[in-house]
């Protein structure tokens, strides 16, 4: 049965493996473009493809964990509020997933020809769609539950790709990921993870989440720096080897908040001819990298950083 930890590993491999998939698209269908003429055959025969490969992995995915990581005991749906657990970082992380998933979707879509609006419309929301069967799952789990705000978190980040869709055929406002290692880990290994690819997917302590903003999309007038150079809002949590205040405290722990303002590279809008690159830089925008931040949290207040993973 999995724990809540597996389902996080789980939605942040379904947001991985969709994306992937979505590089395939990236930079032959621009948002808003109409198909050129010697583009109309081949997305032609894109779709039914895409579209099968799509529903058999899907398939695949969720028959397999309901025969084999669903194993026990089932009961009746019912829910649990998992809200207050975590700082809400696993609620970040359900929204960085879906909209990520459903950005790539609506860029699939538009590489197998659909329509630009229907490929936002269907694309948008890929991600809830990928990642709330989860909690359908939980919800027959005696020990566990369904989680509503799990669902809110997807239906949030699905609704984040739509709404800018639809507003400017652009995403201009971007969540994004980064991480770095916590000695936490080795308090809780298995929990929080024993080696570096556990620790990226299930130390919360590590990660931090990211919203960059686009200005130069949104200034009338030309800004005095390149577009790829944006300003970021980040978000994280520190001292939690356990899911919930009381626990950690009993442990001699205080979990707190962190808020960060940096700035941020964002690879797609750095120009280049390579297709190769182009690709690269779609996958990798997913990722904030490291750069200077200025970090505020209750405990030391304001602290600066050269350089914030």
């Amino acid at each position: 049965m999995p724990t809540t930890r597996h389902r996080v590993f789980l939605v942040r491999a379904a947001a991985a493996a969709l994306l992937a998939a979505g590089v395939a698209g990236a930079g032959q269908a621009q948002p808003g473009a109409t198909p050129t003429p010697a583009d109309t055959t081949r997305p032609a025969r894109r779709l039914p493809w895409l579209i099968a490969g799509t529903a058999s992995s899907y398939g695949i995915i969720y028959t397999g964990l309901g025969t084999v990581w669903y194993t026990g005991e089932r009961g009746p749906l019912h829910w649990f509020n998992d809200l207050p657990e975590w700082q809400q970082l696993d609620k970040c992380g359900h929204v960085w997933g879906a909209f990520q998933e459903s950005r790539a979707a609506v860029d699939m879509l538009r590489w197998a020809g659909l329509p630009n609006k229907k490929a936002i419309w269907y694309g948008a929301f890929v991600g809830f769609v990928v990642q709330s069967p989860i909690e359908i799952l939980d919800g027959y789990d005696p020990a566990y539950g369904a989680s509503a705000p799990d669902l809110a978190a997807n239906l949030v980040g699905s609704l984040g790709v739509l709404g800018q869709e639809l507003a400017w055929h652009d995403i201009r406002l971007m969540p994004k990921i980064s991480f770095r290692l916590t000695p936490y880990a080795a308090q809780r290994p298995n929990v929080l993870g024993s080696n570096f690819p556990e620790r990226l997917l299930k130390d919360y302590n590590g990660q931090t989440y990211w919203l960059c903003a686009d200005l130069h999309a949104f200034s009338p007038k030309p800004l005095p720096w390149p577009r790829w150079l944006q300003p970021a809002l980040g978000y994280g949590g520190h001292e939690m080897v356990y899911n919930d205040d009381g626990t950690n405290a009993a442990a001699g722990l205080r979990p707190y908040r962190q808020y960060y303002l940096a700035l941020d590279v964002d690879l797609r809008r750095i120009p280049t001819r390579s297709p190769v690159l182009k690709k690269v830089f779609y996958a990798l925008s997913i990722f904030h990298f490291p750069a200077p931040a200025l970090e505020y949290n209750g405990r030391q207040g304001l602290v600066g950083h050269w350089l914030f993973f």
